[in-house]
């Protein structure tokens, strides 16, 4: 009986991981779509959309901000987590050009986040060190154009890429349902074309993080009961 216990062990555990590879990737993505719509609302609210803003939310909207850009590091962490889980899953089956695409976009996604959190930082600490100076200079105005632009345009664009790659690899190896990858392709398109002129539109990406998270947390239940 221990000979045939010990055989069956190996595809026991293997059953086991693969089974817990896709629940670690659908709780990152729900965390990371969560911790990061719960940013960009506190930021909305705090920060007005002009880029050319005198900076008043300095004087009263700080801290609602700087709890903000504390979140950011979290989601960044949860979306690393979700994209290694799903290649993960991917494994053999995985296209390697849209696999690099994939991992790309994501990577320059979170790179353009970061940076633009950093810069949002770095004027609160400037404003602490001297308010009246920063507020009068080109620095502020540079600064907050920069984060503007990085996070309405770039941003936003790799955002799309990243789902159109993964609406691919989700069509050509079945890893997600079809209609959630048709559902990507067309928001995809309509992050990649409308950048700025939707205010908040970049709230659609983690949004569909979270659906595709959903997907995967509900299709790994049904296996677990088969």
């Amino acid at each position: 009986m221990s000979s045939a216990e010990d055989v069956m062990k190996p595809g026991a555990t293997l059953t086991s991981t693969r089974l817990r590879a896709p629940r670690a990737a659908a709780i990152a993505g729900i965390l990371f779509s969560i911790l990061l719509i719960i940013s960009f609302l506190l930021l909305r609210l705090a920060v007005p959309a002009d880029p050319l803003e005198a900076g008043a939310w300095l004087k009263t909207n700080v801290n609602t901000v700087a709890l903000a850009l504390n979140l950011v590091p979290f989601a960044g962490i949860a979306f690393l987590w979700f994209i290694g889980v799903l290649r993960d899953r991917l494994g053999e089956r995985e296209d390697r050009f849209f696999a690099t695409v994939f991992l790309g976009s994501g990577l320059l996604f979170l790179a353009m986040l970061f940076f633009s959190a950093a810069m949002v930082g770095g004027i609160i600490i400037a404003y602490k060190a001297g308010a009246d100076r920063l507020l009068d200079s080109a620095t502020f105005t540079f600064a907050r154009a920069i984060t503007f632009e990085i996070m309405n345009i770039y941003a936003i664009k790799m955002a799309g890429v990243f789902m159109i790659a993964t609406s691919t690899l989700g069509l050509r190896t079945g890893f997600i349902a079809r209609w959630i990858t048709f559902f990507g392709y067309a928001v995809a398109l309509l992050l990649l074309f409308s950048s700025r002129y939707i205010e908040g539109i970049l709230l659609v990406f983690p949004l569909w993080v979270f659906l595709i998270s959903i997907h995967i947390l509900i299709d790994n239940f049904h296996g677990l009961e088969e």
